[in-house]
């Protein structure tokens, strides 16, 4: 396999070239990155009959030829290594293949790296034992947040001089593949110095200072993919802000929020969550997600609204959560948006419903953005569910 470019499609945006961390034309060894960022859908992945050679490398100490063009994690696969797209006991997690979220990292030639886009290469060596190791992630745009996210309560005015209400990073991957992603530029972002949760804290709490907030956030991408890497920072970031007012807020798209990844967040020092649920059907889910495969989409459906209980069940005297909801017609019925709002009221009516008016972004470049009536609309039936705090984003700002 190796991509080629639909010269009719190209926007010469130069995204993939700048943003994706790539071995080139002449190596290329079809991880799919640069297919998956591009925002006009002008790179393919084809069978290139190129003849590979046999290259040597080591892995966890044992010599073998393999065949190139291939990333570390092909091969590791195709050694009987267990590859999976949710978390599971003695796999390696590759939830996002596109090295951003460095949960399928492993140690090569003594760095931690992620398999998922570094290709195999002669005399590598590879030791996937890296439990001990100190965790890392591509993380960005560190920065002042004047609205701030799904989990963030709206009913905050800023105490900021400078008007933000929180400051905000944003972590590279995700598992999903949503032809509306809003953050694509970062979260297909691999051509960058990962950090390590220390140095992410570190830099956020520096941004606290400038800002003047009690409010610290992480969005994406999806911030939950590297689970000892979060936990790591949610507690370096507990420790830098030891102060009652510090707030360590998570918004996710809660798709592999188990209940003990959630208890684990909390002991951590986590106080303030926004779920983004993406439908209630699973049709409109993996419409939304663009995931061809039910028991997975489903397997992500259910974990994301069990989450969402749990939360309310556990810790919601506790943990400020804040929900999300997409609309757009070409997605979502006003039906599909009355189921939800009856069974989050079922659950809890006063819990905060935000609505995210899906428009235009990334590869959705001919969708109709929402119109203000149409959102006012969502707006009543929620509301009519049930629901006491409903939200609605609209190009003119927030229906409250």
């Amino acid at each position: 396999m190796r991509v080629i470019v639909d010269k009719s499609l190209c926007k010469n945006c130069n995204y993939c070239k700048v943003a994706i961390a790539c071995s080139g034309e002449e190596t290329c060894i079809a991880c799919g990155s640069c297919v998956d960022a591009c925002p006009y859908s002008a790179r393919k992945l084809i069978e290139n009959g190129r003849e590979a050679i046999n290259v040597g490398c080591t892995i966890n100490g044992q010599y073998i030829d393999v065949q190139s063009h291939q990333s570390v994690l092909q091969v590791l696969e195709s050694f009987g290594y267990q590859i999976t797209s949710f978390p599971e006991k003695d796999s390696i997690f590759a939830p996002c293949r596109t090295g951003g979220c460095y949960s399928c990292a492993v140690q090569i030639d003594g760095e931690l790296r992620p398999s998922c886009n570094t290709p195999i290469r002669e005399g590598m060596v590879i030791n996937t034992q890296v439990e001990t190791q100190i965790p890392k992630r591509i993380v960005s745009g560190f920065q002042g947040h004047h609205v701030g996210g799904v989990g963030t309560p709206k009913n905050l005015s800023s105490r900021s001089p400078l008007g933000y209400l929180e400051v905000a990073c944003f972590a590279s991957g995700c598992l999903y593949r949503c032809s509306t992603c809003q953050n694509w530029r970062v979260t297909y972002m691999s051509h960058m110095k990962p950090l390590n949760p220390n140095e992410a804290a570190s830099r956020l709490t520096i941004e606290r200072k400038h800002c003047q907030v009690d409010r610290m956030a992480i969005s994406g991408g999806e911030s939950t993919l590297n689970r000892k890497w979060l936990i790591k920072f949610v507690e370096y970031l507990k420790k830098l802000n030891p102060d009652s007012d510090a707030r360590i807020h998570i918004d996710t798209n809660a798709a592999i929020l188990t209940t003990d990844y959630i208890d684990e967040l909390v002991e951590a020092g986590m106080t303030d969550i926004g779920p983004d649920l993406k439908g209630l059907q699973l049709k409109t889910f993996m419409n939304i997600i663009c995931q061809k495969s039910p028991p997975l989409a489903k397997k992500y459906l259910k974990t994301s609204w069990d989450a969402v209980k749990y939360i309310l069940d556990e810790y919601y005297d506790r943990v400020f959560m804040g929900v999300g909801i997409p609309f757009n017609r070409t997605f979502m019925s006003l039906d599909e948006i009355s189921e939800i709002g009856f069974k989050l009221a079922k659950w809890d009516p006063t819990l905060q419903v935000t609505v995210l008016d899906y428009r235009p972004e990334f590869r959705a470049q001919t969708l109709h953005r929402p119109t203000y009536d149409e959102m006012l609309q969502v707006k009543t039936t929620l509301e009519n569910s049930g629901l006491k705090k409903v939200m609605c984003q609209t190009s003119g700002g927030y229906i409250r």
